[in-house]
């Protein structure tokens, strides 16, 4: 009856390969969660602002449903973007905002154009929803093969959307205005993925939100999983053109951000200074962690404007590397796939982060 009853794709499809949660990680590694250095998932390590936990702790309505518009949380977001509330959307993270898109889009065996080495949620919200999923490989140095997009979007006349990550995960590198606009050119939406743009922004690379309301064919996603320590919480959000938000209205689930999201994600937004600092401390952080590293030779970093650096380990296995590390009670994110051959990644943390990455990595080459 399996058979019979499941989509044909969907049976073929591969399943998602998430984070393994922490108290998992803490039972399968022997050690407390205070044991570990967790720098696989890209978190923010200095969790919520104190503003945000004041409002959980002080929230009154958990047992009344949340409003289905997320008034106060846009309007928040408004103030907080310079973007105006018509234009923005919430979402149970910028995982549904991307399903949400996709599900207004792509029908059966429309194109939707990736650049991988990227995002995982790429290609598996394409398959989920039925979509041919389009490949344009970066280049070695991640930077993107604009003549190779152009191409593919000629040659598929079904293409409807086509997914940039700036910056990108998993190597942090940031798209320039120029290509920007060449990509806008085509006829296609763009969907501009900037869950890491607070840490391009400290470098002086400004985001695009605004952008949205000069071209109607981009889109821009946002996330309070870095910027705010929420990635628990699940809350992200996006600006939209009109034409396509009027849609994403009509199928979303009424009540996708949940209450205690909202209050947290509102009062983060007026935690400014706060938010300022510890992005400027994650900044920092990265930079001394690329410095620190260099004292060991197999590991070659590659340019970074996020909270996190991915490394090429020369003359070593990565993977074995991960699990070394692993058993040291740091974990790091391992990829050995096209363009990521033989890497590992590791989040920016704190400095006592760092410094437990440093140790690590001297007890793991000591050893014979």
């Amino acid at each position: 009856m399996s058979k019979a009853l499941v989509r044909t794709d969907i049976a073929e499809m591969d399943a998602y390969t998430p984070i393994v949660p922490f108290e998992v990680l803490s039972k399968q590694l022997g050690r407390a969660p205070e044991q570990i250095t967790k720098l696989d998932a890209n978190e923010n390590p200095y969790g919520p602002s104190p503003k945000a936990l004041a409002a959980l702790k002080s929230g009154s309505y958990f047992h009344i449903y949340p409003d289905p518009e997320s008034g106060i949380l846009r309007d928040a977001l408004s103030a907080y973007t310079g973007v105006p509330r018509e234009y923005l959307l919430a979402g149970m993270g910028a995982d549904e905002l991307i399903d949400l898109v996709l599900r207004v889009l792509i029908a059966p065996g429309d194109g939707v154009i990736d650049c991988p080495p990227s995002f995982g949620m790429y290609p598996f919200s394409t398959a989920v929803n039925g979509g041919s999923y389009i490949k344009v490989p970066r280049r070695a140095d991640f930077s993107l093969d604009l003549d190779g997009i152009e191409a593919a979007a000629a040659a598929n006349p079904n293409a409807k959307l086509l997914f940039i990550c700036s910056p990108n995960n998993p190597d942090g590198s940031v798209i320039s205005d120029s290509d920007l606009r060449r990509l806008l050119q085509l006829p296609l939406l763009l969907l501009l993925d900037e869950a890491y743009v607070d840490f391009a922004e400290a470098g002086g690379h400004a985001g695009h939100l605004s952008w949205v309301q000069d071209y109607p064919n981009l889109a821009v996603l946002r996330t309070f999983s870095k910027l705010a320590g929420l990635a628990g919480l699940r809350v992200g959000y996006g600006a939209f053109p009109d034409w396509l938000i009027a849609h994403m209205w009509k199928i979303k689930q009424p009540y996708n951000i949940n209450v205690a999201a909202s209050l947290a994600a509102t009062a983060a937004l007026d935690d400014r200074e706060w938010l300022a600092q510890k992005i400027t401390a994650i900044v920092a952080e990265r930079q001394r962690m690329v410095s620190l590293l260099s004292e060991f030779p197999f590991l070659t970093p590659f340019p970074s404007l996020s909270n996190f650096v991915l490394f090429q380990v020369n003359g070593r296995s990565a993977g074995a590397l991960k699990e070394d590390l692993a058993r040291e009670g740091v974990l790091v994110r391992y990829f050995n796939k096209p363009g990521v051959d033989n890497c590992i990644r590791i989040t920016a943390g704190r400095p006592q982060d760092t410094d437990a990455v440093i140790a690590a990595l001297r007890k793991i080459t000591a050893s014979p």
